[in-house]
């Protein structure tokens, strides 16, 4: 705006007191360079005024994210892809259970190859999931979790192919079968709950809040639903069953820890469809599980299996609705134009839309 004084706004105004205040801070700005005013209670400024009570003229801060229905299946069948890959490692490198560790590379090789559909289906088209791979970014979860996709895919369908060239066909290949198992349990450990580190480093705020639990929280989601479903094909290792009960106790501590807090962050998680969901899956995940396998472990054989089966299926609807769960709650985090002002108020960090932001901060120096 020009200092020229005809342009300078006349009474005619209905805000003129207002607008010739801004007037003399642009001419200010103009002479100086600068404007050394302190704060910016000024009538009609320009700067909007933000807070949890106004918000920023009523829209959301955040962008809601922008995933497809593919993704928390995406997130389930990683899970227990990697998780099996890690489980059937074990089982072979221990020589106790050959069927367990065979099943195991033929699912964690299925798994990979569903995951990446899945995966492409959502970013729209192959070419799309090679741009991911054209460099390395170790500070981003998402390139690194395109890598590991890879690493993995790569390694358990080495493992899968090697295990079935022997069997049916004889072909000397089994030591490349063991190396490609190896790598493949190396990168399915990292792929079973980097989804957790995926969203956790997000600034929506009920993933951020989790942002440490979270990884732990998907890896052992994944665990449960890898249990379940080694025991529905027919798997009765009792290893399988301690292993459930294991990711059961840290999936039931989980929930009593997100049902004890009251942080404002919380609330899509406890309200709403989206807490329902969580509840839900939490339940069916934690407590539910880890009942029916405590006691399979005390009864009979018969009973037993029953038990575990029941555990399996309850798991595995427990792990999906969890992936559900969160994604929803992620979205409706979102919506709540309401939480980033409320921690941001909290920690005291500068926000450009306080009202108590110095001008001098927002006119820089010419």
């Amino acid at each position: 705006m020009s200092s020229n004084p005809q342009d300078r706004p006349t009474p005619e105004h209905t805000d003129w007191a207002r607008e010739n205040r801004l007037f003399e801070i642009r001419r200010e700005a103009e002479r100086k360079g600068y404007v050394d005013a302190d704060t910016l209670p000024i009538a009609g400024a320009p700067f909007p005024m933000a807070s949890p009570e106004t918000g920023y003229y009523g829209i959301n801060l955040l962008k809601e994210p922008q995933w497809s229905w593919e993704i928390p299946p995406y997130f389930f069948v990683g899970g227990a892809a990697g998780s099996v890959a890690v489980i059937g490692a074990i089982a072979h490198w221990t020589g106790r259970d050959v069927r367990l560790a065979r099943d195991c590379r033929l699912l964690a090789a299925g798994g990979a190859i569903l995951s990446s559909g899945l995966l492409i289906s959502d970013l729209g088209r192959p070419a799309r999931f090679l741009a991911m791979l054209r460099v390395f970014k170790p500070q981003s979860p998402m390139s690194v979790g395109a890598w590991t996709l890879a690493a993995f895919g790569s390694f358990s369908g080495a493992a899968a192919f090697a295990q079935i060239a022997a069997e049916r066909f004889g072909l000397p290949v089994r030591l490349l079968g063991n190396i490609a198992e190896a790598f493949s349990a190396a990168a399915g450990l990292p792929f079973s709950n980097y989804t957790g580190v995926l969203i956790g480093a997000t600034a929506i705020p009920v993933w951020n809040e989790h942002i440490h639990s979270l990884p732990i929280h998907f890896g052992m989601s994944g665990l449960n639903s890898a249990v379940g479903i080694l025991e529905l094909m027919g798997h009765e290792n009792p290893a399988l069953n301690t292993l459930g009960i294991g990711a059961a106790v840290i999936e039931t501590l989980e929930g009593v820890n997100i049902e004890a807090s009251r942080k404002p962050a919380e609330e899509p998680l406890k309200r709403g469809t989206s807490g329902f969901i969580t509840r839900m899956g939490g339940v069916l995940s934690g407590p539910v599980p880890l009942m029916l396998r405590i006691a399979a472990a005390f009864a009979g054989s018969h009973r037993s299996k029953k038990l575990r089966k029941a555990a399996a299926v309850s798991s595995i609807a427990g792990s999906m609705l969890t992936r559900i769960a969160w994604v929803h709650a992620g979205h409706v985090s979102a919506r709540d134009w309401r939480l980033p002002l409320e921690i941001e108020q909290k920690k005291d960090l500068p926000f450009i839309a306080r009202d108590s932001t110095p001008v001098s901060k927002v006119v820089k120096r010419a």
